[in-house]
């Protein structure tokens, strides 16, 4: 190996810590922008964002990294990412410090977070109701109440 190849390979992209604000690591692979657009970020946004997408994982294989400064998550938004990212884990920093960590945990049920796909579902008529489903939590589907209809992929597509 020629010196300047051995120099590249010990190249790192690094993302500069945050001083105060949200990590989202563990996403799952592909997964950061439907993360940005729950939370709200848009390309528009003043928000500090970091996004590593498809960063080698000892666990996952592959994983997407979201860093939000200056913005902690409420327990809705968490609530949705666990849909996409059922392994995610959020850090929530502090004058650089990790004060709190924990995983998301997918809910038992879901009250008017997604959308039914089923065309013939009472939620999608103009009838007042709001859609419910059951989750089933290994693999993530959700099945709605009303008309049994189950949701296992594209979740992202069908967040309200």
């Amino acid at each position: 190996m020629t010196g300047s190849d051995e120099s590249a390979s010990k190249k790192e992209m690094r993302v500069r810590p945050i001083k105060h604000g949200t990590v989202i690591d563990h996403i799952t692979a592909g997964q950061a922008l439907n993360v940005l657009h729950i939370i709200g970020i848009s390309g528009t946004t003043t928000a500090v964002v970091s996004v590593a997408m498809n960063v080698p994982s000892g666990v996952l294989g592959l994983k997407d990294i979201v860093k939000v400064e200056d913005r902690e998550l409420e327990e809705e938004e968490v609530d949705r990412i666990s849909l996409i990212a059922p392994n995610a884990t959020i850090n929530i920093i502090r004058d650089f410090e990790v004060i709190e960590k924990y995983r998301v945990d997918l809910p038992e049920h879901l009250e008017g977070v997604v959308k039914c796909d089923n065309p013939n579902c009472i939620s999608n008529t103009i009838e007042p109701v709001i859609s419910k489903f059951t989750v089933n939590k290994k693999p993530v589907e959700l099945r709605c109440i009303y008309c049994d209809h189950v949701i296992s992929e594209g979740i992202a597509e069908h967040l309200i």
